[in-house]
């Protein structure tokens, strides 16, 4: 029986070992790109630094704007600049070389090998998130928190539920960038579709403001869709906003969106390469 258990679970384990790989060299790809790491980093802190201090007179002038106090506004802030790499915050990342691949025909070469074309991607995309939030996260946040006071947690478990939740995000974030790239398949040029989807990103994510801050029906419908999964979600489990019942229900909100767009990635992928539409090769 052990015989066999261990055979049956073989091509699992070969799975794992394999997607692991895939995992490990998207984090080692990104990782040989140290001047960019370092723009990058210098580029985030910058930037951080220009919106805290717009926060901080936006604050002044409406103190608990969307129910933040300063020190939670700026919170954010500085998570915003060490998830803006990580979760893709701005859209670029794996789906314009997805595209590539898919008007050149190599992806032909992709579809034959041994692995699932989604969870590929998503491994590669999930070990260069990892490498993003060490390379490019780490320090602009450390830099916030040194400049301003932060409203950063003490607990342990906090900071446990950020990182489960900044995964969730991250997933989220794939998801939709790999609807994005499976496009290619049907239109000549992708950087129409991919500015649009920066944009989309960027609005409603949070990056700019928390969606909190946005009245009305637009405020709440936009913290309903997708992209408030990839940091309107995150800062406020780190900011601790939610707890118990609340706490659980963002994170289904994150798995619940990174399920449906998995799905729909598969379905359109499957429709797409029934016939393998091959442009310009």
């Amino acid at each position: 029986m052990r015989g066999t258990d261990a055979l049956g679970d073989a091509p699992a384990v070969q799975a794992l070992r394999l997607y692991g790989l895939v995992a490990a060299g998207g984090f080692r790809r990104f990782a040989t790109y140290r001047a960019a790491t370092a723009a990058g980093v210098f580029t985030n802190t910058v930037f951080g630094f220009i919106l805290a201090y717009t926060f901080i007179a936006l604050w002044h002038e409406r103190p608990q704007l969307g129910g933040y106090d300063q020190a939670q506004a700026l919170t954010f802030v500085w998570v915003g600049q060490a998830l803006l790499a990580p979760a893709a915050l701005l859209g670029y990342g794996f789906q314009e070389e997805l595209q590539e691949r898919i008007r050149s025909g190599d992806v032909a070469v992709d579809l034959y090998r041994p692995a699932d074309l989604q969870l590929w991607w998503l491994t590669h995309d999930l070990g260069r998130a990892a490498f993003q939030l060490l390379g490019r996260g780490v320090v602009p946040m450390a830099a916030g928190a040194l400049a301003f006071e932060l409203a950063l947690p003490t607990a342990a478990h906090t900071w446990l539920l950020f990182l489960v939740s900044v995964t969730l995000g991250c997933l989220v974030s794939f998801a939709l960038r790999y609807l994005v790239g499976l496009t290619a398949f049907w239109l000549l040029d992708g950087q129409g579709i991919n500015l649009l989807n920066s944009l989309v990103a960027m609005l409603l994510s949070g990056t700019l403001l928390p969606l909190t801050v946005f009245p009305g029906v637009f405020g709440d419908v936009a913290q309903a869709l997708p992209w408030a999964a990839m940091l309107q979600v995150p800062a406020d489990v780190l900011l601790g906003r939610h707890t118990g019942a609340g706490l659980a229900g963002a994170l289904a909100f994150q798995a619940g969106w990174a399920a449906a767009l998995l799905a729909a990635g598969r379905a359109l992928q499957a429709v797409a390469t029934r016939r393998v539409v091959v442009q310009g090769g």
